[in-house]
């Protein structure tokens, strides 16, 4: 194939998002594919987060896209670049025997038709640093109101009871949408039907809003928490100054990286959004997605190619069985044959969460509508943190911003 390959994917995943080995694991997998189809030459444009969402959208709208790109399984993002008609339908017969979980492939679906492959399974929670939990007598909150309780006990301590990427704001909108489903359940179809409608008057969405307030109330986050970009949240914990993080379950490589210091390495347990009194949700409601993944560009000259190399990279021995076993992240297809018997604490308990869950939540609430609608929700979501709108104008807000 005397074509060369452009491949376009991010080299920092959302400011650290997904850790740095996700990017070895892809390179490892394209170097393997050039040594198995020696004519074939891949180039990588590699860019940062800000930068790869700008150039996106000067491709959609009508720029020269790379044959195969990175892209989010969510309507916030997809949904505009597929009516745009830029990306290449899929065969979902393909993929039958590629052990995608039930529900995995529909973030890249669209009226029947499937346009990506998502690469993880991403489920939010609270990593916490057991030694010092242990050390202090304190246990894992059953509820939230023990949850903010504990948040006084442990700044009595002098320590940060929650860290919290407070600057790039998704985390405290998908902190909205986990005690949604605390309060109300399974409550994706409702989510989905507000998007549509604008209507918000159901109130579970005020209530949620009022507990993230009570929350920032009880001082469960950090002072500034707001300003605090993704790494620094990130080094609060991993340098034992907070005995908690509230962040996804790309993360559970903490558990095996040297860059975090060897007590808390040693010591990471994760533990869900506690159950809200009053509230439908168990706590086995769990907040979970399949978001980042990779599409094929409608309009390759070498279409058919550029789908080769993908579903290469997502057969199960290699995207799956290497994400598992280098620790980088949960697949969005089955890894259980991958299983070694040696997983980390985190790895064992992000699979149960999963395995063990009565719903999962799927596109998360900012990410449901259009990309106006993810910025509206989540500039409310971090000024409803620092009060500068109160839960009534939160939902009231919300409900404009979709009309």
């Amino acid at each position: 194939m005397g074509l060369p390959w452009y491949c376009l994917w991010r080299l920092v995943q959302r400011i650290l998002r997904i850790p740095l080995r996700i990017q070895l694991i892809e390179q490892t997998l394209l170097d393997n594919y050039v040594k198995e189809n020696p004519n074939v030459k891949i180039e990588v444009e590699a860019l940062d987060d800000e930068a790869y969402k700008t150039k996106f959208k000067a491709y959609a709208s009508g720029s020269d896209m790379p044959d195969l790109v990175n892209a989010w399984g969510q309507p916030s993002f997809l949904s505009e670049v597929i009516d745009a008609g830029m990306l290449a339908e899929l065969n979902k017969d393909d993929y039958k025997d590629y052990g995608f979980i039930p529900g995995s492939l529909e973030g890249f679906s669209k009226e029947g038709k499937l346009y990506g492959l998502p690469r993880n399974t991403d489920v939010m929670a609270f990593y916490y640093n057991k030694a010092l939990f242990e050390q202090n007598g304190w246990k894992v909150p059953t509820t939230y109101k023990e949850l903010l309780a504990l948040a006084d006990t442990i700044k009595a301590a002098g320590l940060i009871p929650c860290s919290m990427d407070g600057s790039d704001k998704w985390p405290l909108s998908i902190y909205i949408h986990d005690l949604i489903e605390k309060l109300g359940g399974d409550y994706s179809a409702k989510l989905t039907d507000s998007v549509a409608t604008g209507d918000f008057s159901d109130p579970v969405y005020q209530q949620a809003a009022q507990l993230l307030q009570e929350a920032v109330n009880a001082g469960l986050f950090q002072s500034g928490f707001e300003t605090t970009d993704y790494g620094t949240a990130k080094n609060l914990f991993t340098n034992g100054q907070a005995a908690m993080y509230y962040m996804g379950s790309w993360e559970m490589s903490m558990a095996t990286s040297e860059d975090v210091i060897e007590d808390v390495r040693n010591n990471i347990g994760v533990f869900a959004m506690p159950v809200v009194e009053g509230g439908a949700g168990k706590v086995t409601d769990i907040t979970a997605w399949n978001g980042g993944g990779y599409a094929v560009s409608a309009n390759s000259p070498i279409k058919e190619e550029a789908v080769k190399l993908l579903n290469y990279m997502f057969q199960p021995e290699n995207w799956s069985k290497l994400a598992w076993v280098n620790n980088v992240c949960m697949s969005a297809q089955d890894y259980s044959a991958y299983l070694t018997g040696e997983e980390t604490v985190p790895q064992k308990e992000f699979t149960e969460l999963v395995t063990t869950s009565t719903s999962i939540s799927g596109v998360t609430f900012n990410d449901r509508g259009t990309s106006e609608f993810k910025t509206t929700f989540e500039d409310l979501s971090q000024m409803l943190a620092i009060e500068s709108v109160t839960p009534e104008d939160f939902v009231t807000k919300l409900g404009e911003a979709v009309k």
